[in-house]
């Protein structure tokens, strides 16, 4: 194999019970459970209809305006996979559009990330199927390589491991290891139910607030 050039095999997808779970936990909070320390940058948006995402990252890497590895992997998904782009954040050529995401849509192809830049956003932002991306561009790409599938990449500066369970909705998008999924899954559950807790709290007028004061205090602000 060609380092820099070189497909490896797919990674065993994550289990599809904690995939749903996830998929029903908002981003925030599942970033919250992870210290908040492991979310994709700020510039990589939904760019899709609405809804959240969830599945097994299918990663790729390619060179700035290069997208002959986004078609194998395209080509390579299994249903489920988010298929998660490291192009440099380069938004000069966009890497994909309408009729890619209609092929992988068929596939079953679970969502996109992309660190670049798409086009065709009118036909994108009508439907369902989850694509983030750092910009957009009328300008298509190249489709040479070269590039990498299924190791280890960055998005947004997040890093991304083949294999890891990719969770998004408006607010972005959080990678995790499959291995420490089910105890950040408890710990987001957890969280859940305490702020439904708070909502009823305010809802009935209810809610403490004391700890502001406190919190002031504490610190030596004068109130």
């Amino acid at each position: 194999m060609t380092v820099g050039f070189r497909i490896a095999p797919l990674a065993p997808p994550v289990d599809p019970a904690l995939v749903e779970a996830f998929r029903a936990i908002p981003a925030s909070i599942v970033s919250d459970c992870m210290s908040r320390m492991s979310a994709s940058g700020a510039d990589i948006r939904p760019r899709h209809a609405g809804g959240a995402m969830a599945g097994t990252a299918l990663t790729v890497l390619t060179r700035p305006g290069d997208n002959l590895m986004l078609h194998k992997a395209i080509d390579m998904a299994r249903p489920g996979d988010v298929i998660v782009v490291d192009g440099g954040g380069d938004l000069t050529n966009a890497l994909m559009g309408e009729i890619m995401l209609t092929l992988a849509a068929r596939r079953g192809v679970a969502g996109f990330v992309i660190d670049g830049a798409i086009r065709d956003l009118d036909a994108i932002a009508a439907q369902r199927l989850p694509v983030y991306a750092r910009g957009i561009t009328h300008r298509g790409p190249y489709k040479e390589g070269p590039g990498e599938i299924n190791t280890v990449i960055q998005a947004g500066g997040m890093v991304v491991h083949p294999g890891d369970l990719v969770v998004g909705d408006g607010d972005g998008v959080i990678a995790l290891r499959p291995a420490e999924a089910p105890a950040i899954l408890a710990a987001a559950l957890a969280t859940v139910a305490k702020e439904e807790a708070m909502l009823a709290a305010i809802a009935a007028g209810t809610l403490d607030r004391a700890w502001v004061d406190e919190t002031l205090k504490a610190r030596g602000c004068a109130v």
